[in-house]
């Protein structure tokens, strides 16, 4: 990786501010300071997010969109405005593009259980990459077996990045769809996104991004983008677990039908027929998480309230130092050197697997993620069992990488030196 000049956002960047914030980061693990680095599956959340979902319980808790009582119009209209506070985070032209639901990989599943199952046919193909999550290759798996359908793989090189020319190859007018990882959870690989989405075009083939890993790490314009779906996970982004969004253009919303059936998403019932809600009700069924889009909403604001430029700058100061700092290791191996790469570094080491790795780091109060990450196909690619990753966020600082290279070198003289 290049050498990174040092901008004065990063300079500016108060990390010690930050980290007061997030009060699970004055705590202790297994007795040390935590050092947390495994944001690429979950993030911590600051205190203002937790004050948020404390507030809404203690002082507006209400079923909503029914309710002609005090309480039920507070609740509805501290929902409605997460919708809008959504719309405005990612560009959308309408707020009835923003749809509420439990995750990301709900969002993939509800477009192939809809725009799926209505537009998809028997011969048709679903393109996505080598490198996706679980989520985004088994819905569609699924979705091909009942059409009768095939999925196209994008393949990846050694160093983690999608082989453009062969994606262009791939697309025809059998394409119906591509799906496609913004950000990779396993290798941090920035795919080139406004790419794949005009070159998808030219065939009138529609882009779902899959933004999970996006998001908490630079400012996404669904517009400038011009993709058709995106969707993102909550907890990811400094939220609350169990809260995600789909964007869908509104356009393709409408031709698509419900996704589950129940109250909110109806118009009217009978026996006979039954009329739907408009957007994006349509696609809500039952009672949402309301705290959740409440608690989402405050964690979108505070991002943005730090800001997306000294947050990349800080993230890309953590990375190649982690990335320096690693490689000097004798015996690991980085897996992913994408020239346009997030905060995440996956790595092996020869000898040591890697939940071993993980529980050592733990007992010097460092978390990281061990496995295959939900990405098998990436761990097939470069012919590993698994991977142990590191993946950084804005409130964590150079000494928490520090504290990880020295246990990884611990981890080689316990587990490997003693062994030769």
């Amino acid at each position: 990786m290049e050498t990174l000049t040092i901008s004065k956002e990063a300079k500016a960047f108060d990390i010690n501010r930050i980290r007061r914030d997030f009060p699970i980061l004055q705590g202790k693990m297994r007795g040390k300071p935590i050092a947390f680095l495994d944001n690429a599956a979950s993030s911590q959340k600051p205190q203002i997010v937790l004050d948020a979902l404390n507030d809404y319980y203690r002082t507006q808790n209400a079923n909503i969109h029914r309710g002609v009582y005090e309480l039920s119009q507070i609740a509805t209209e501290a929902y409605e405005n997460a919708r809008r506070t959504v719309q405005n985070f990612l560009g959308a032209k309408s707020d009835k593009e923003i749809v509420f639901l439990r995750g990301a990989t709900e969002g993939i599943n509800l477009v192939a259980a809809t725009f799926g199952r209505k537009n998809i046919q028997q011969g048709d193909e679903i393109i996505i990459s080598e490198m996706e999550h679980h989520s985004n290759i088994v819905p569609w798996q699924l979705l091909c077996e009942e059409k009768g359908a095939k999925l196209r793989v994008i393949p990846i090189n050694d160093e983690g990045e999608l082989e453009t020319e062969a994606f262009k190859n791939l697309l025809s007018e059998r394409t119906k769809l591509v799906a496609l990882v913004h950000i990779s959870n396993s290798l941090g690989t920035v795919n080139p996104v406004k790419e794949i989405i005009e070159l998808a075009h030219e065939y009138g083939v529609p882009v779902l991004l899959d933004g999970a890993q996006a998001v908490p790490h630079q400012k996404v314009n669904v517009q400038e983008l011009d993709c058709d779906f995106y969707t993102f996970s909550g907890h990811k982004i400094f939220g609350p677990t169990g809260i995600g969004v789909l964007y869908g253009k509104e356009a393709l919303l409408e031709d698509m039908p419900p996704y589950q059936g129940g109250g909110d998403m109806i118009l009217s019932v009978t026996f006979e027929k039954t009329i739907f809600n408009e957007l994006p009700h349509k696609f809500e069924a039952g009672t949402p998480n309301i705290a959740g889009t409440v608690g989402l909403a405050v964690a979108l604001n505070y991002i943005q309230s730090v800001g997306y430029e000294p947050i990349a700058a800080h993230e890309k100061a953590l990375l190649n130092h982690a990335a320096e700092a690693l490689s000097s290791i004798d015996g690991l191996r980085i897996i992913g050197t994408a020239k346009e790469k997030a905060s995440v570094l996956s790595f092996d080491i020869e000898g040591a697997h890697p939940h071993d790795i993980g529980q050592f780091l733990d007992y010097e109060g460092i978390a990281v993620r061990t496995g295959h990450h939900c990405t098998q196909p990436v761990m097939k690619r470069f012919n590993v069992p698994a991977t142990t990753r590191a993946s950084f966020s804005f409130y964590n600082t150079m000494e928490e990488i520090d504290r990880l290279a020295i246990g990884l070198k611990k981890v080689i003289d316990v587990f490997v030196q003693q062994k030769s």
